[in-house]
């Protein structure tokens, strides 16, 4: 399900840059969650301008196109195959976004969000500014596993660099007052970062590797 937090602008306001931070994966296959991971500690952490929207948009595809379509500057978290060290970081901006992750891909939900991208530019409702953050994973095939060391402390320099742009788009980050409630996150509530690692079943009683037909990737 596709979650997202964002506040209306009065009509007395002028209007502003709709500004998107979207974080797509999958939670439940260990490092494909580092997309939704960043916009989940993003959030708990920081508070953004009324024009700021976060969203968890999961594994959706197509079906966020509406806020792609949308947005003025797009700034996407996800797991991306740059053969790289795992946890190394890579920043792919603006119209280089959605040829780059064509070239190669990791899941389905990467085919499905490279054509949302194609398709914003082809109805002509295309951000002026994309940034794609990508984190290189070491393990995807951890069914109900967490993030990896690796990925999990890449994670921390992901929100930096967010942090500048989104600065620089004018989204006026501060640190969070108070602490998020919990109808307000955009993750649900059994699937927050700490309650998942918590109370996920071990190897031993529950399986992690998952199903060989549907993890066999496609030549």
């Amino acid at each position: 399900m596709t979650r997202m937090v964002e506040t209306a602008m009065s009509p007395l306001q002028p209007t502003l840059p709709q500004i998107t931070v979207l974080g797509i994966g999958n939670l439940l296959w260990a490092d494909e969650g580092f997309g939704v991971r960043c916009v989940e500690a993003l959030q708990q952490r920081y508070e953004f301008a009324d024009n700021v929207a976060l969203i968890d948009g999961g594994t959706q595809g197509l079906y966020l196109i509406q806020h792609v379509q949308q947005a003025d500057y797009l700034l996407i978290f996800d797991a991306v195959d740059y053969n790289l060290a795992p946890g190394e970081l890579k920043f792919i901006a603006d119209d280089d976004v959605p040829k780059f992750l064509g070239i190669k891909k990791l899941s389905l939900h990467q085919t499905g969000f490279q054509e949302v991208l194609m398709l914003a530019q082809l109805t002509g409702h295309y951000p002026t500014r994309v940034l794609l953050i990508g984190c290189q994973p070491e393990n995807m095939m951890d069914y109900g596993g967490s993030l990896r060391p690796s990925v999990r402390a890449a994670m921390e320099g992901a929100l930096d660099e967010a942090l500048r742009v989104l600065e620089g788009w004018g989204a006026a980050p501060h640190k969070r007052a108070s602490p998020l409630a919990g109808e307000e996150a955009v993750t649900l509530p059994h699937l927050e970062l700490q309650r998942y690692e918590n109370e996920r079943p071990s190897e031993q009683q529950a399986c992690r590797i998952g199903d060989e037909r549907i993890l066999a990737r496609r030549a």
